[in-house]
C-alpha cells in the first residue's frame, strides 16, 4: 500500500454505498450512533437506511430498485493526502468527521433532511392511482404535525418555529397524495417534509393547483414519480451585485426558501416516460395562474440544487419533457 492514504466519499442521496460519519436513528427511543470509529462494530451501510426504521416496519424496504435508481444523486468526493500510517488516520478520524444530512424513509416517500436549513433537501415519491384515489378510511383531519424524532434536536424544525410566522406549513409530499392509509398521510405531517410557504397565493393556490395536477396524472399513468423540493435562488441587487438572500423564522432559524421546484416523470401503459419540470417563486399569485407559466428547463433545477434529477431514467424511453418530444 502507497503512504498515501486517500478517502474518497462516492454517495448518491440513496444512499449507495458506505456512509461515514455520525448518523442518529431512532431504535426502541435510543439514538444509535454510527460515528466513523464504530464503523467496523456496526457495519453500516446505505441498505441500513432502507430497513429496520420505525416509520415502516423491520426486515421490509418499500422501495424498489427502480425508486432507488431514479432517486436524486449527489457526489461528494473528498481526497486527502496522508503521509502517515492507515492506523494514524484511523486515530485521527476517532475524534468524528463531520456527518452527512440524513435520509429518512417514510411509508410511502423519502426524505433527504437538509439540517442546515432545517427544511427537506428533496422528497420523493411514488404514485399509483390507489394512493390518490379517496378513501373513507383515511382522514386529513386526524394528522397532526410532528417533529420528526429521527432528526438531531440540534438540527430539528418545530411547530413553535411556525407560530405566528406568517409562513404556512407547506407540504413536499403534498398529504392527499398519500390516502392509501392513515399511516402514510399521518407521514407527510412529520416537519422534515414541511418548508415555509406563502400562504394565500401560494400554498392554498398554485401550489395546491400543481399537486392536484399531480393526482390528476397518478390517475392516468402506471406510475408517477415526483420529486420536490426547495430552492435559494440568486437576485440581482440595486448595487449591482448578485445575492442570494432569505429569511429565517422561528427560534431554530427555519429557512423560507426563495423558490420550490417539483419534476414529475410519468411512465405510460407502454413503459415509456414523460417528464414536466417546474419552479414556482414562493409568494402570492393571482388565482387561476396557468401552472405552464412555471415550466423550467429539468437542467435549470440540477444547477440551482446540486442535484441530477431523474438520473436514472432509461434515455431511449424518455420521450417528452415538457410537453415537447426529445
Amino acid at each position: 500500500m502507497s503512504k498515501y492514504s486517500r478517502l474518497a466519499l462516492s454517495t448518491t442521496c440513496a444512499g449507495f454505498g458506505i456512509l461515514l460519519g455520525r448518523y442518529y436513528e431512532r431504535n426502541n427511543g435510543q439514538y444509535r450512533d454510527t460515528s466513523i470509529e464504530n464503523l467496523g462494530k456496526s457495519s453500516l451501510t446505505a441498505n441500513d437506511f432502507f430497513k429496520d426504521n420505525e416509520s415502516f416496519g423491520k426486515n421490509k424496504s418499500p422501495i424498489s430498485d427502480t425508486v432507488r435508481s431514479f432517486l436524486p444523486v449527489s457526489t461528494v468526493y473528498a481526497s486527502t493526502q496522508i503521509s502517515r500510517p492507515p492506523n494514524r488516520l484511523q486515530e485521527i478520524l476517532t475524534f468524528g468527521v463531520p456527518s452527512f444530512d440524513p435520509l429518512r424513509p417514510f411509508e410511502n416517500h423519502v426524505v433527504l433532511y437538509d439540517r442546515r436549513n432545517r427544511v427537506p433537501h428533496w422528497v420523493f415519491e411514488h404514485l399509483k392511482k390507489e394512493h390518490v384515489e379517496k378513501n373513507d378510511k383515511v382522514d386529513r383531519k386526524s394528522s397532526d404535525f410532528t417533529e420528526d424524532q429521527a432528526i438531531h434536536p440540534f438540527f430539528r424544525s418545530t411547530n413553535a418555529d411556525y407560530k405566528r410566522s406568517g409562513y404556512d406549513r407547506g407540504h413536499m409530499a403534498a398529504a392527499s397524495n398519500h390516502r392509501h392509509s392513515q399511516k402514510a398521510m399521518d407521514d407527510t405531517f412529520c416537519l422534515s417534509n414541511i418548508a415555509p410557504q406563502v400562504g394565500k397565493g401560494f400554498n392554498r393556490d398554485v401550489w395546491n393547483d400543481l399537486e392536484k395536477y399531480v393526482r390528476a396524472l397518478a390517475r392516468k399513468h402506471r406510475n408517477v414519480y415526483v420529486c420536490t423540493g426547495p430552492l435559494y435562488l440568486p437576485r440581482l441587487e440595486p448595487d449591482g451585485k448578485v445575492y442570494i438572500k432569505y429569511e429565517v423564522i422561528g427560534k431554530n432559524n427555519v429557512s423560507v426558501p426563495t423558490h420550490f421546484f417539483k419534476v414529475i416523470v410519468m411512465e405510460t401503459d407502454k413503459g415509456e416516460f414523460e417528464m414536466n419540470s417546474f419552479v414556482i417563486p414562493n409568494q402570492s399569485f393571482p388565482e387561476n395562474t396557468p401552472l405552464k407559466n412555471f415550466l423550467v428547463p429539468v437542467e435549470t433545477i440540477e444547477r440551482a440544487s446540486g442535484f441530477l434529477l431523474f438520473d436514472g431514467v432509461p434515455k431511449h424511453r424518455l420521450k417528452t419533457i415538457n410537453g415537447k418530444k426529445v
